[in-house]
């Protein structure tokens, strides 16, 4: 029965991802299901799609900067948190996971609310403290799993033979824990990448993010051209996987 539903939930899963993988190779110009032949003159076309490779810029650097100030602050966070047992890190630890448990339109539109009472305007650089906000909650997780599983008697002997606390976090803690940081981080990159409700109310009119402009298109238009772009950043998205899985065990750390 067990083996049942969980067939079932992979099917539900993954089928989705296979249709539109397949219809982004049809030969037709609407989103059809079967597609009534196969080309890819429909990733061809991307080429000339100078409004989706805007949005993928901005969306790919909104991405590598969250993913970068989430590392540092959630790493830090962690060290925090997993070397302290009293209650403060305990509320640290509630306070950095709230974003998780409330909803992401709420955040989106209650951050917007904050910035117009505080007199900034949206732009670039509110899109990225939302998405920090949201997106430090993997990295935070992942390397409090990793620092658990260390074993405190190497900082200890490290102590010990005289070393300072910084080189015993650069040489000691740091690689011990850099799966974990790396597993968060990619989380933390693709959560931001993909992020919708969020960009629709933090971003500024010259800032196009590609959810957001598929999203767009597929509303006004149902482009065949969306549907190459989401076979593409699936694609990108296995192969992320299988690097991350190889150099960090990201399913361990999942897991974890």
């Amino acid at each position: 029965m067990i083996a049942l539903l969980a067939a079932i939930c992979l099917v539900v899963l993954v089928a989705p991802t296979l249709v539109v993988l397949i219809v982004s190779f049809t030969s037709g110009f609407s989103l059809r299901f079967p597609p009534p032949g196969y080309s890819l003159k429909w990733y061809a076309a991307l080429v000339d799609a100078w409004q989706l490779h805007f949005a993928a810029w901005n969306s790919l650097t909104v991405a590598l900067w969250t993913t970068a100030i989430s590392v540092l602050l959630g790493t830090a966070a962690s060290l925090a948190i997993a070397r302290s047992p009293t209650m403060k890190a305990r509320v640290l630890d509630s306070l950095f996971m709230s974003p998780l448990v409330l909803p992401a339109l709420a955040f989106g539109l209650s951050a917007l609310m904050l910035f117009s009472i505080s007199g900034i305007p949206v732009s670039p650089t509110t899109l990225v403290i939302g998405h920090v906000v949201v997106c430090v909650p993997y990295v935070v997780r992942t390397t409090v799993a990793a620092l658990a599983q260390m074993d405190p008697a190497l900082l200890e002997s490290s102590t010990s033979l005289g070393a300072s606390r910084l080189y015993t976090f650069r040489r000691v803690t740091l690689p011990l824990i850099r799966p974990g940081i790396l597993a968060g981080g990619f989380i933390c990159f693709m959560s931001s990448f993909d992020n919708v409700p969020v960009s629709l109310f933090l971003r500024d009119a010259k800032t196009d993010m590609l959810p957001i402009r598929m999203w767009q298109d597929l509303e006004s238009r149902l482009d065949v051209t969306i549907a190459a772009a989401s076979g593409v950043l699936i694609l990108a998205t296995v192969a992320l996987m299988l690097v991350m899985e190889r150099a960090a065990g990201l399913s361990r750390r999942l897991a974890g």
